[in-house]
């Protein structure tokens, strides 16, 4: 039970949650400044998640994926609308927001692992938000955005369990395998907790995908790699930070951030804060 003075961590739930006036007015309007000003995006986080679960989440964001170089653009339509904007980590992510409620613009996962590309876009399944005609992430994709969200303070895995379970694993798998790329542990080891929640439910991921992924672990185990970079600070800087700091281990998140490009520009007279290695070099 949560102390007196904590709040209550949200319970999975279908019921809708009851979205103040002021809210609903925001996310609509945002919706339809990007829609007028030809922005390509697709929206993502509770919407995307109750698009392909059922599972309805209480947010105060608003989740826009983009790429990256269309973020400029956004930001210049909102900031034409009147919203104060800011590019909060060059790397992926910047805001915008009136009042309490905030709309967050996604260029990628802040690992810089995970990149938005047009082709998250394109892939959007068309529905309506709030009124607005719109596109959410696609399943496939959603996954994707889910696979680092590894951290101590916040997990992703139930929201993936879901979505396979949501959509009874009818997925583009050879595209989620794509997107994983050299990263696939990730993906192998989030269908094994799929399979751990939901036993009865193994055929939800096609057996060619549990062959595909178990034979690369054999072989990665059969033919262990003296050379392999420590990759713990991908999955969570901070938990992983002894690894790195004291130890002496690789720091891949700061290569990561570092190698990735375009980083995030801001239109004149919006704030932009340097990604973390930029800031230490500076």
């Amino acid at each position: 039970m949560p102390k007196a003075d904590e709040k209550a961590l949200p319970v999975s739930s279908s019921t809708p949650p009851a979205f103040p006036p002021e809210q609903e007015r925001l996310f609509r309007e945002v919706l339809q400044v990007l829609n007028q000003g030809g922005v390509p995006y697709v929206v993502s986080g509770a919407f995307a998640l109750q698009k392909h679960t059922g599972i309805w989440r209480d947010t105060k964001d608003l989740d826009v994926f983009l790429a990256a170089q269309d973020v400029p653009h956004a930001l210049e339509c909102l900031i034409n609308d009147g919203f104060e904007c800011s590019v909060v980590d060059a790397v992926w992510l910047a805001k915008a927001h009136r009042g309490d409620f905030y709309v967050d613009l996604i260029s990628g996962m802040s690992n810089a692992v995970i990149v938005v590309e047009e082709s998250w876009i394109e892939r959007g399944l068309s529905t309506e938000i709030v009124g607005v005609p719109v596109r959410v992430l696609a399943p496939e994709e959603l996954i994707a955005s889910k696979l680092f969200v590894t951290r101590r303070e916040r997990f992703d895995g139930a929201d993936i369990a879901h979505v396979i379970y949501g959509t009874s694993g009818r997925l583009d798998w050879e595209r989620l395998l794509q997107l994983a790329g050299p990263h696939w542990e990730m993906l192998l080891w989030t269908v094994i907790l799929f399979h751990y929640v939901y036993p009865a439910y193994s055929t939800y991921v096609p057996q060619h995908v549990w062959q595909d992924l178990l034979q690369r672990l054999q072989h990665e185990l059969a033919h262990p790699n003296e050379h392999a970079k420590f990759r713990g600070s991908l999955v969570d800087e901070n938990m992983f930070a002894i690894d790195v700091h004291e130890w002496g281990l690789d720091n891949l998140v700061e290569a990561f951030r570092a190698q990735r490009q375009p980083k995030l520009a801001a239109p004149r007279n919006v704030k932009c804060h340097l990604p973390q290695d930029e800031r230490k070099a500076s």
